[in-house]
This record gives C-alpha cells, sequence and structure tokens, in this order.
C-alpha cells in the first residue's frame, strides 16, 4: 500500500555515472538485490552516515575509504543490513569491496560499501561476491531504474529524482535515487540515497551543501520513529560539466539538490510500511528552527494521532496533547494556532469556535492531509513529513524475517 501514484521519472544521461544490477540471491531469488554504481575518474564525493551507536559494519567501513582514496564504485546489496556482526561483519564489508575492485581494476578503498536489510545475521559474502560480474557488466549510464529496484527492501515501489538548473556556465542534470520505507527517522531511515550530478564542485562545499540539503529532506521525514542502523546519503559531483562559481550559481545548486533531495525523502513517506496517508507538519512562529522541529516531531511519532490519521478519526484532542508535551519551554498555549488543512481546530487555548466535526472529520479522510501549528513565539519554521499507522505496518514488522 502506498500513496499517490507510482511514477518512476526519465533519468538523464549523467556522463561518466554508470549503473549495473543483479539477482544474487541474497535473501530471495528473482529479485534485483546487488547493484555496482561506476563514478568517473576525478568526481568529488560527499556522504552522510546514521548516527546509532550501532552503526552497520559498512558505514564504518564507507567513512574509513571515504578518507583513504577517491571513490570509484559504490557497492550496495539489500537483504542483509550487515549490521550488529562484529569484527566478522567489517571483514566480510572489505572482502566484498574487494572482490569488486578486482573486477574494476582499482584498489578495495575505492570501493564504498551499503547494506540494508535484516539486522544481526552474517553477510552472505560468497553470494555477493559470485553476483557481481553480472552487475558488473550490467554498467551502463542509462540504467537508474532497474538501479532503484535493486536497492528495495520492504518498498513497494522504485523512487527517483531529477532536474535540470540552469549556472551561468551551462545546464547541470541532478539525479537521484532512495529506498526505505519503515524503520524510519533518519538521523545523519532504513533509508539509503544515492545522487549524482556533471556539475564542478569543491569538495568542502559539497559536502557543507549536502548536510544542509539533507537536514531539511531526509532528516526530516519519519515512519516510525526508529533511525537505522544503516542510514546513508551519497552525493557525486563528475565534475564533467558547468562549475558551481558565483553566488547566484550556488544559490540556484542548492536549491536544487534541496528539491531532489525533498522529492526522494517524501517518496519515501507516501511509500511508507502500510501507509493510506501523506501527512505534512508545518511548524510556524517558533522561537527557533530546533523548537519548531521539536514541536514537528512530537506529533508526527504521536502513535495517538498516526491512528486517528489513519482511521480519518478527527479526535482533534490528539493533537493539541501531543504539541503540548513537545520539549518546548514555556509554551504559551493561549497563543497556540492549530488547523487541520483549511479547517481551524485550536485557538486561545482550546477548541476554535469555528470548529465542526463534519469539517474535521472531511479534511482527516483525504489522502494528504497538512496540519499547521503557529506557537505565536517567533518568526522560524520547520517542516516534516510523516505517514499514519495502519493494520498493515504492524503485520509487514510481525512478519518480517518470516
Amino acid at each position: 500500500m502506498a500513496v499517490g501514484e507510482a511514477i518512476f521519472p526519465e533519468m538523464p544521461v549523467i556522463e561518466g555515472v554508470r549503473l549495473g544490477s543483479a539477482m544474487a540471491g541474497i535473501k530471495k531469488p528473482d529479485r534485483r538485490d546487488l547493484v555496482v554504481i561506476e563514478i568517473p575518474d576525478g568526481a568529488a564525493v560527499a556522504a552522510t552516515f546514521t548516527r546509532n551507536a550501532f552503526c552497520a559494519a559498512p558505514v564504518h567501513v564507507a567513512r574509513d575509504h571515504l578518507g583513504q582514496a577517491a571513490p570509484r564504485y559504490l557497492l550496495v546489496n539489500t537483504g542483509n543490513a550487515n549490521a550488529g556482526t562484529g569484527a566478522r561483519g567489517q571483514q566480510d564489508a572489505e572482502r566484498c569491496c574487494q572482490a569488486l575492485a578486482e573486477l574494476a581494476g582499482v584498489s578495495g578503498q575505492q570501493v564504498l560499501p551499503f547494506s540494508t536489510g535484516v539486522i544481526g545475521e552474517p553477510l552472505p559474502v560468497e553470494r555477493i561476491a559470485a553476483g557481481l560480474p553480472q552487475a558488473f557488466a550490467a554498467l551502463d549510464e542509462r540504467h537508474w531504474a532497474s538501479a532503484a529496484e535493486g536497492i528495495l527492501t520492504t518498498d513497494t515501489r522504485p523512487k527517483g529524482a531529477t532536474t535540470q538548473v540552469e549556472l551561468s556556465g551551462g545546464t547541470v542534470t541532478i539525479n537521484g535515487i532512495s529506498k526505505g520505507s519503515g524503520m524510519i527517522q533518519p538521523n545523519m531511515a532504513t533509508m539509503l540515497g544515492f545522487v549524482a550530478c556533471d556539475a564542478t564542485v569543491e569538495p568542502a562545499k559539497l559536502q557543507a551543501w549536502l548536510r544542509d540539503a539533507v537536514k531539511v529532506s531526509f532528516n526530516s521525514i519519519t515512519v516510525d520513529s526508529d533511525t537505522s542502523t544503516n542510514d546513508a546519503c551519497t552525493l557525486i559531483a563528475t565534475g564533467r560539466g558547468a562549475s558551481v562559481t558565483t553566488a547566484d550559481d550556488e544559490a540556484r545548486f542548492r536549491e536544487a539538490l534541496t528539491r531532489v533531495l525533498t522529492e526522494l525523502a517524501q517518496a519515501i513517506i507516501r511509500d511508507a510500511e502500510g501507509a493510506t496517508k501523506f501527512v505534512t507538519l508545518a511548524v510556524e512562529e517558533a522561537g527557533s528552527v530546533e523548537e519548531a522541529r521539536a514541536v514537528a516531531f512530537t506529533v508526527a511519532h504521536s502513535p495517538l494521532v498516526k491512528t486517528a490519521i489513519y482511521a480519518s478519526d478527527a479526535n482533534w484532542g490528539r493533537i493539541l496533547a501531543a504539541v503540548g508535551r513537545a520539549p518546548v519551554a514555556n509554551l504559551d498555549v493561549e497563543r497556540i494556532v492549530i488547523d487541520l488543512g483549511d479547517v481551524r481546530l485550536v485557538e486561545h487555548g482550546g477548541r476554535a469556535e469555528s470548529y465542526t466535526e463534519d469539517a474535521g472529520s472531511r479534511v482527516m479522510a483525504q489522502e494528504e492531509i497538512i496540519i499547521r501549528i503557529r506557537l505565536g513565539r517567533g518568526e522560524e519554521a520547520a517542516t516534516v513529513w510523516t505517514s499514519d499507522l495502519s493494520h498493515d505496518y504492524v503485520s509487514i514488522n510481525a512478519d518480517y524475517r518470516s
């Protein structure tokens, strides 16, 4: 079950970025579960990773390799997270990197590994190694869609986004794919994102711009408040296109990058496990961005709010209660205004006089819902996207290993 249409966009070629996939039988037969992404020589690469203390072995290895050599390949497997696997897990990740490196004629340190799937089980290195020749032989600049399929786990559909932006030196293309539908509250969900562009960007700036874009995209979504052991987002700038030089170029490029990452992040929420609703939490008039995000996430994480949304039950008191328990000091409830779509729920410390149950139920029945919260204490704002909590979410996760 998912919200909205499942349309994978036509992805323009980004010269030098090639993608290949294979069916390696890592967890299930007859499905794409192994992806290789080739990075052209001289490209800049930036990445953000989970902050989970039990971060997976591939996260450790990818971080180490980023600091040791210029990346030439990304290696992604699904069906097994290689997390909670200790020293063996790290050795297994390194072995997989080395297997691809030998095929490609590069060093093992030039391969960045990424894994997603079941935690705590040994990585099937032999299956991955056996599948690598097929994935490597399939490398092609046009294979974005098949790569997007090859990184999925409980997702019901591939996720992609693309845009082009005009800079002073020419047009830059940005393509991205992502996966994730459960265990989602990124902190850099299980989410992985791989984005490439043909811009020429200084590596330090690329890293800073990725970090900023991730904060308002992947780090602004939540399905179930669970931060994965494996979250990662990688950004490649091939350097084969226009340079990002002027202040206007920077603003245009950063806006386009944020737009692509936001579309990918929202696609995760639209495909959240068991989701029937796509919910936007917009908090305004906050004293700081941090307190706006605190209020938004408190509401987004509330099981009572999420189940009411699933049931299309206009139980607005659950929203009010969640706002009131957010970790924000000295909230003045008399100044707080809460709207559900075009319906005023709360003002002056209680239910709005104009509110009717019929009006609230009409909005709650919609597939896409906006909850707008004005705190009346400043000029800062933040937006978070979430899903409802359905019977199917429980079933999917109860049956995940069976």
